[in-house]
């Protein structure tokens, strides 16, 4: 499988810091037991940041959070 590159995942997103806080998220998810969305032998971090590239995971939507949280 070819290397996945930070350039990959920044056609995804708009800027790294955004991109630091996707992966972080998406690896949390993993770890806690959900569905790898591409198929990979690597590590939690590897996995989301391909997953990233791929464009499977994306940030939701402010409207999209619940007003509670904040």
């Amino acid at each position: 499988m070819a290397r996945i590159t930070i350039e990959d995942c920044l056609d995804k997103v708009e800027n790294r810091y955004e991109l630091v806080h996707l992966t972080f998220k998406r690896v949390k998810q993993l770890r806690e037991g959900d569905e790898h969305l591409v198929r990979s032998k690597n590590k939690d971090i590897v996995t989301a940041l391909r997953e990233i590239a791929a464009g499977k995971v994306v940030h939701a939507q402010i409207s999209e959070y619940d007003s509670d949280e904040f």
